[in-house]
């Protein structure tokens, strides 16, 4: 395996990077990886090899999903899907399908809220009831020990307070932005540059599988076969996070 680094890369208006963490060789998602974790808001891995983790969030629809499953298992890709809690509960066959189809799940909170607006009891809240409704869902050892905040808004007193209850913060070095739609101005050449444009050893990048506003166009599902592609062409392939807890 090889051998890396997590580190904080600052994307937009988000909090500023904490202090770097050292990631050492671990066995079990309770060792020394996860905990290596911890305090950083990680948003990329260091590594010499041309690899990349794709990952996908989900609070609206599943309109992308069956594109996105039938993608990742042609090209043998794996993926991290992060969802909020209220989606696990309204859709527990998304879940079982993701889980099935052996790619992790992470916490994406319950309701996806503004972290900042909330009191520490309310955003402790978030994190265990989303875990909770992804086992309820029958996520079963898919689930993983990663959460990523509502709309990237990280501090290092929130990023604390979610290692507490044991996750580590995982963000994304680009987002293709795909979620906004043709009328946010995107479109899938677009989405696709972006996640080329952000392409280096070790990045992580974030999609949607889903589109808000019950909208059932969803770009990033449109996007995943020329990305994959691309990074092929370029000699990268994608990792699956859960390798950063068992090296």
């Amino acid at each position: 395996m090889f051998a890396i680094l997590l580190w904080t890369l600052a994307q937009g208006p988000v909090a500023q990077p904490t202090e770097a963490v050292a990631v050492h060789p671990a066995a079990t998602m309770e060792g020394k990886g996860l905990r290596a974790l911890f305090g950083s808001e990680n948003r990329a891995f260091r590594t010499r090899e041309r690899v990349i983790a794709v990952t996908f969030n989900a609070a609206w629809n599943e309109a992308g999903l069956d594109n996105i499953l039938g993608e990742l298992a042609r090209r043998r890709a794996p993926a991290t899907f992060f969802l909020t809690g209220d989606f696990a509960d309204r859709h527990p066959a998304v879940v079982k399908r993701i889980a099935a189809a052996g790619h992790g799940l992470g916490n994406h909170s319950f309701s996806h809220p503004h972290f900042k607006d909330l009191a520490k009891a309310k955003r402790q809240h978030e994190v265990v009831a989303a875990d909770r409704a992804l086992r309820a869902a029958g996520a079963g050892r898919a689930v993983t020990p990663f959460f990523r905040f509502p709309y990237s808004e990280t501090s290092p007193a929130h990023i604390r307070e979610v290692n507490a209850l044991g996750f580590a913060d995982i963000e994304f070095t680009t987002d293709t932005n795909g979620w906004k739609g043709t009328e946010g101005g995107m479109t899938v050449d677009r989405a696709v540059d972006r996640a080329l444009d952000a392409l280096r050893p070790g990045a992580v990048l974030q999609m949607h599988l889903g589109a808000p506003q019950d909208r059932t166009e969803v770009i990033d599902a449109q996007a995943l076969p020329r990305i994959l592609t691309a990074l092929n062409a370029r000699g990268y392939r994608v990792i699956d996070l859960r390798t950063l807890l068992t090296l």
